[in-house]
């Protein structure tokens, strides 16, 4: 029988616990300035729809850049990528943080603001994907990729929570300055970082090809491309309402004050957190029990939120919904990750990505325009139904492509 591992001691390889330190307090950062971007936003309209039109500015970039990041990621050093791509993410926080501080923000700054963020993010998502094989190896992978995700969801939890505080105590612009002065401690994590190992002549030839060499994989490799499908599904029926809408259904719903938003938000986290821990402890052998247990709890999280009356019932909806996400977001991507050629992974991670970030802006504009015509509750309501249908049919042809497929396919670059 499988005994896992403690998860913690992929830390013991100094470069990745440096990388990981460094993401952790870049992360909470970043969890602070979404939840006071987010109220700001919820102050500035109501409109359901002008919230998904601000998530499509910043999803587009990654749409068109992402393949871009890939091929980048793959050819050069991810750890100039990464820095170039912090030091614009620095500049878009402080300049946000001034105009909520002089009290001359408006719609179309945020706007801008997604655009700059948005094709920060498309270079930065695949090159942070790829970067951690390399700092821990492939036989490390999944526990790094735990450790990961856990700390991630922990930062998710106090991010919001401290940032609440912040915008209580000192002001709303300040969760922005504090997320710009965060983005310091990724930058020294990089610059101890060693150089990518230099690899086969083979493995090396296939990192100069282009873009078509990552679609070819994929379309090759069917348990790839189910759980990229799966988690299109998700980024469709379930992430508009958490990462577009939910500060409307939080103040104009339930009528949830600022400093509670900001504990509904950090307890969203808690699930997520338990949900990582367990990656690491799934044995390979019963993936395929529980992204069909994770499945069914985030339908049911989901309907169960649409129908919460007050902020104690939406945290509990929350902590089961954002627990399951987690386990299939996780679970998904090791798989992804696993199977991918280290010489496109870049490609696999941004393709991969692009299933999230590139789906979210149109889900998103669709999503809040329903929101709008039908009110909340009852999209959010349909959505489950949705996501339960859907993830039933992709996770029965994960089966068959996993028992036609076991190994991923070898792809031969002609010469």
């Amino acid at each position: 029988m499988e005994k896992p591992a403690s998860p913690w001691a992929v830390l013991k390889h100094a470069p990745f616990a440096r990388y990981m330190t460094g993401e952790t307090i870049s992360m909470l950062g970043t969890w602070m300035q979404m939840m006071a971007q987010s109220w700001v936003v919820a102050g500035l309209t109501k409109s359901n729809f002008t919230l998904g039109l601000l998530n499509f500015a910043s999803g587009i970039p990654m749409l068109v850049f992402a393949s871009w990041g890939g091929v980048l990621a793959d050819r050069h050093d991810k750890r100039r990528i990464l820095l170039l791509t912090q030091i614009v993410q620095i500049i878009t926080a402080v300049s946000l943080g001034w105009l909520v501080y002089i009290k001359e923000i408006s719609v179309w700054h945020i706007l801008i603001a997604g655009v700059c963020l948005g094709t920060s993010a498309a270079f930065e998502m695949p090159a942070a994907s790829a970067l951690i094989p390399e700092l821990v190896g492939r036989e490390r992978l999944r526990a790094a990729i735990s450790v990961d995700r856990s700390l991630f969801h922990a930062t998710r939890t106090a991010g919001p929570a401290l940032g609440g505080w912040l915008m209580q105590v000192m002001g709303t612009a300040s969760a922005f300055f504090a997320n710009a002065a965060s983005f310091l401690a990724m930058i020294i994590a990089l610059f101890t970082l060693p150089s990518r190992p230099v690899g086969t002549a083979e493995e090396e030839a296939q990192r100069q090809t282009g873009m078509s060499e990552g679609w070819k994989y994929i379309r090759g490799d069917r348990p790839t491309r189910t759980m990229i499908l799966l988690l299109m599904s998700i980024t469709t029926c379930i992430s508009p309402f958490f990462m577009i809408t939910m500060s409307n259904f939080c103040r104009y719903v339930l009528h949830v004050p600022e400093e509670k938003f900001g504990i509904l938000m950090a307890s969203s986290g808690v699930g997520a957190f338990v949900g990582s821990l367990w990656l690491l402890r799934i044995a390979g052998q019963h993936r395929r029990t529980y992204l069909r247990g994770a499945a069914a709890i985030i339908a049911l999280a989901m309907f169960g939120f649409s129908q919460a009356r007050n902020l104690y019932e939406a945290m509990a909806a929350l902590v089961f919904m954002t627990g399951g996400t987690s386990t299939l977001f996780g679970l998904a991507n090791t798989i992804v990750q696993e199977r991918a050629p280290d010489a496109l992974r870049g490609r696999v991670s941004a393709l991969t990505g692009m299933s999230f970030f590139g789906v979210l802006p149109f889900s998103g504009l669709l999503v809040a325009a329903i929101a709008d015509s039908v009110g909340l509750r009852q999209a959010m309501g349909g959505a489950a139904l949705l996501f339960g249908l859907a993830a039933t049919a992709i996770l029965y042809r994960y089966q068959h492509a996993c028992e036609e497929q076991p190994v991923a396919g070898k792809l031969i670059v002609e010469s």
